[in-house]
């Protein structure tokens, strides 16, 4: 198989982001609510997942359509071209299923009679009676919705956000491509400062130096697809070398770290280190109530405590107002603060130029941006 149709999943609220980082990747998209439609081949596939900042996995769509009955959904799958993905000997347990108003609501039962469907498929497709599943792990993904079926295999297999250079956080760590998605909705440029005042385990900093130096998120992990019998093994050299050859490893950065705790700016300069990028970002301990700058025309990135997570409302609060007295002397920075407070404009004493709604896993939040008058 040439082409495949291929899926980019992804949180909500950052749908366009994706579909952005495609099309600067040279693909047509089409965004649903929590992914993005794409095609390409075997080195599309290994690129996407190398590339993609804030997509969480690549899938091949092996299958779609419509479905009320369980005797449809066997028959469906069954019909499906599974050895044009799955080895004979291959294991291919069906890892997700989820239903969302659909006739069938058994997330259990439509796991069974989906396996039941594709090992019968194998059955028939390869002549093989036994399958003993002691090979390649191949991860299935079927997903109905309103009754509409999507049958999918995952091509990542860790997700995406698992860079790898995160060896320890805090306790309550921002997963790595949604940090990338806060620095991408910014209005940052690498010629100006970058600031992460409440940066914990040091994911955002990381993220806003991968960026900036064009470094490839997924060029040291390895990827399920590679794994498999049918993908071309010389892809993975290619994509790579590919990647080393478009980065900017000598760009100078402004990047700093900043955290009242300095077992948070240890653990930062750690991550940093395993990221390649020790010598790129400047970490300190300081409570944002005692920073200051002469610098101009920054950037802050922000997810404080906000109340559900390390520190109580209160305390979350207090952080708002300090952070609101201090930021609004600071007229030429643009400031970007995730918090899920409602209140928070009200505590922080400035109404947003913008918000946007995120989710930070299953917290709904707002992205409250505050655009500065850059000066030249």
């Amino acid at each position: 198989m040439d082409d495949f149709n291929l899926i980019a999943t992804c949180g909500q609220g950052i749908e366009a982001l994706v579909a952005k980082e495609l099309n600067n990747l040279g693909y047509k998209t089409q965004t649903e609510n929590g992914f993005v439609r794409f095609s390409g081949n075997q080195r599309d596939i290994l690129r996407t997942n190398v590339w993609l900042r804030t997509a969480d996995r690549i899938k091949i769509l092996v299958g779609e359509f419509h479905t009320l009955r369980f005797d449809d959904l066997f028959e469906s799958v069954k019909a499906l071209p599974w050895s044009d993905f799955i080895n004979w000997d291959d294991n291919f347990p069906v890892m997700e299923a989820h239903s969302r108003d659909s006739q069938l609501f058994s997330v259990p039962d439509i796991q069974r009679i989906t396996k039941k469907a594709i090992v019968e498929a194998l059955r028939a497709q390869t002549g093989h009676e036994e399958l003993p599943e002691t090979g390649h792990h191949v991860g299935i993904d079927i997903r109905l919705d309103k009754n509409n079926v999507r049958i999918m295999i995952d091509t990542s297999g860790e997700s995406l956000f698992k860079r790898g250079y995160r060896s320890e956080h805090g306790g309550a760590p921002l997963k790595e491509n949604f940090a990338a998605a806060l620095v991408l909705l910014t209005n940052w440029f690498t010629d100006n400062p970058f600031v992460d005042p409440v940066c914990g385990s040091g994911t955002i900093p990381i993220e806003a130096a991968l960026i900036g130096k064009n470094i490839a998120p997924g060029m040291n992990r390895d990827f399920e697809i590679e794994t498999w019998n049918w993908f071309d093994k010389k892809i993975s050299q290619d994509v790579r070398e590919e990647a080393d050859s478009l980065a900017k490893y000598d760009q100078p950065l402004d990047i700093t770290g900043y955290d009242i705790d300095g077992n948070m700016i240890r653990i930062s300069k750690e991550n940093a280190k395993k990221a390649g990028l020790y010598n790129d970002i400047t970490f300190k301990q300081m409570a944002v109530k005692d920073w200051s700058t002469d610098k101009i025309n920054g950037i802050i990135v922000a997810n404080p405590p906000y109340g559900q997570r390390l520190g109580e409302l209160e305390e979350a609060e207090v952080l708002y107002q300090q952070m609101g007295a201090i930021y609004r002397k600071m007229p030429t920075w643009s400031k970007y603060i995730l918090t899920s407070d409602e209140n928070f404009e009200h505590i922080y004493g400035q109404k947003a130029t913008k918000k946007r709604k995120l989710y930070n896993g299953p917290i709904r939040t707002d992205l409250y941006q505050y655009w500065g008058k850059k000066e030249r």
